[in-house]
């Protein structure tokens, strides 16, 4: 496996490549998150190559010459990055992953970015969110995405708590909740915001592949995907779709690192499971949903649908 790092300095963005030792004629772009996140995007980059695809990991913040967290984050710096997949590794087939709030910049990148061939939204959510500061604690007033130096519609999650966990226990939610939780739940219900922000997922030129926990513990995955799939069919998307909701999925879902090469973080899922409720509560379920998840996500890459 090779591998090759990027810096915003040099290279217009901060990532981190893995190919396999014989090349591929084909290229994902992974978003996961920030560049210290505890799932790096580099492994989930790694687990395409080992299936013979390119991955190219983008870093959204917390490196140089980023945001020191999701506020505000250029959707441009991605030009550069398809540009060094297309002229110096000379491929042709790319496609955009994204999980969690990677979905929201893996689908923008669709819509504005364009030539991909696959979109993947994986725990996906259908708005951009307010940006938050490096505590993460606290909004920023700003939208987490920028284009062209433009900030982009955003809808605000309150996280004060008390308000937003009053406030589902007076509405129909699939099952118990948490704080966070339930201040998207309230967010999604503010119709004028999310109008005014709501990602225009049929604009994309690729074909779509959508996967979401019907327990995700961070927002409500499911409802997003089925309000992505009710904008698509409204406006006749002409493209592949293909939606999968796990009855007891949890917000960790998609592909995984190899189990082999990470033998640490596999023994950390306990507490992952406590991180991610449903995840420990269902997790026999979850790897099972896991493994799923990567067969239908190399095979929707390769064209094996």
């Amino acid at each position: 496996m090779i591998h090759e790092n990027f810096t915003m300095k040099e290279h217009g963005f901060v990532g981190h490549l893995a190919s396999p030792d014989g090349g591929s004629d084909k290229a994902v772009i992974v978003i996961m998150g920030g560049e210290q996140s505890i799932l790096p995007g580099i492994k989930f980059a790694e687990r395409f190559a080992d299936h013979g695809i390119t991955g190219l990991a983008v870093s959204l913040f917390g490196a140089q010459g980023l945001p020191e967290s999701p506020d505000r984050i250029p959707l441009d710096m991605f030009v550069p990055a398809v540009r060094y997949l297309r002229e110096n590794k000379d491929i042709e087939h790319i496609s955009v992953y994204g999980q969690s709030m990677g979905s929201i910049f893996a689908m923008l990148c669709a819509r504005y970015i364009g030539g991909f061939e696959k979109l993947i939204m994986v725990s996906p959510t259908h708005v951009p969110f307010e940006g938050t500061d490096a505590d993460k604690k606290h909004m920023t007033g700003h939208s987490v995405v920028t284009l062209h130096g433009e900030e982009l519609p955003f809808v605000t999650a309150d996280f004060s708590g008390i308000g937003a966990v009053s406030y589902y226990r007076h509405h129909a939610v699939p099952y118990k909740v948490t704080g966070m939780w339930a201040a998207y739940y309230k967010a999604y219900c503010d119709k004028e915001a999310v109008k005014k922000a709501e990602l225009e997922i049929e604009k994309c030129d690729a074909d779509i592949l959508l996967i979401a926990g019907a327990m995700d513990e961070c927002w409500y995955a499911e409802y997003s995907v089925k309000k992505l799939v009710q904008r698509l069919k409204a406006k006749n998307f002409g493209r592949q779709v293909k939606t999968i909701i796990y009855p007891h999925g949890s917000h960790l879902n998609g592909l995984m690192p190899n189990r082999r090469r990470e033998k640490k973080l596999y023994r950390m899922m306990p507490l992952i499971g406590l991180m991610y409720r449903t995840f420990g509560r269902y997790r026999r379920e979850n790897m099972g949903y896991i493994q799923r998840s990567e067969r239908e996500i190399i095979s929707w890459i390769k064209g094996n649908m």
